[in-house]
């Protein structure tokens, strides 16, 4: 059996202006390493924390909900803070977009990044993605097929009181859209679901920001930050975050 080690959050010391990086559902600060590798050689400050739950098994995952993810997301922000970063800007993939809304809504930030974000999610699509991480998890743990079925099958049976919430929370953050005036670039993948061009239009329109842009990726599925386009968007994220007011 392997032992799955815990991925951990990452921050990477530049110059004053710092980043705020947020991966995705289900998936850990991996996401993030490779643009922040990128916006550090070009000397940002960029931090990433992992969630929570994200990293762990999925049946440890499930025990936790959007109240703790964000505490997560809300120490990461107070942490560059206490560093002496006085200049933010915040970047987010998927849940981690939503997050980075809602960090926007919230906290004063220079500017901000999403990727790939649902303006909505059904709890059964939701709960699809756990059951999808799970079986790819309880695979690189090294389990044989019939317990992954079994483990999976007995993961499905739990309560979806927690995707719930986070179905609810996508929502609340949605109607809030107005409340972002923070520059802001919108990127999606040509490639994924057609939700997301949907859901691109939607926030673009939504939010009060003069500033805001919306841009597709030809060759991108869902992890932007991992696809063949990756290279387009770190020179778009820098050049974004370049033109900011700091």
């Amino acid at each position: 059996m392997v032992k799955v080690v815990k991925p951990k959050s990452f921050l990477l010391k530049g110059g004053t202006r710092a980043v705020l990086l947020l991966h995705s559902f289900t998936s850990t600060t991996r996401d993030m390493r490779q643009l922040g590798r990128y916006l550090n050689e070009k000397g940002y400050t960029c931090y990433a924390p992992i969630y929570e739950g994200h990293g762990l098994s999925p049946e440890q995952l499930i025990l936790k909900n959007p109240s703790d993810w964000w505490r997560s997301i809300e120490e990461g922000y107070r942490f560059l803070k206490k560093e002496g970063h006085q200049h933010i800007a915040v970047v987010g993939l998927s849940l981690g977009g939503v997050f980075a809304l809602n960090v926007g809504q919230i906290f004063k930030v220079n500017g901000i990044v999403i990727m790939s974000v649902p303006y909505k999610r059904e709890v059964s699509s939701l709960k699809a993605r756990v059951l999808k991480f799970a079986e790819t998890y309880k695979q690189f743990e090294g389990k044989e097929g019939q317990q992954i079925t079994n483990e999976v099958d007995e993961l499905e049976r739990q309560p979806l009181e927690n995707l719930i919430l986070l179905k609810n929370y996508i929502d609340l953050t949605m109607k809030d859209l107005e409340k972002v005036n923070t520059p802001i670039s919108i990127m999606y993948g040509e490639l994924d679901e057609p939700l997301y061009k949907e859901s691109a239009k939607s926030i673009q329109h939504h939010v009060s920001a003069g500033n805001k842009s919306v841009k597709s990726y030809p060759n991108s599925k869902h992890l932007m930050t991992l696809g063949q386009d990756q290279e387009v968007i770190q020179t778009d994220v820098l050049t974004f975050l370049e033109n900011l007011k700091w």
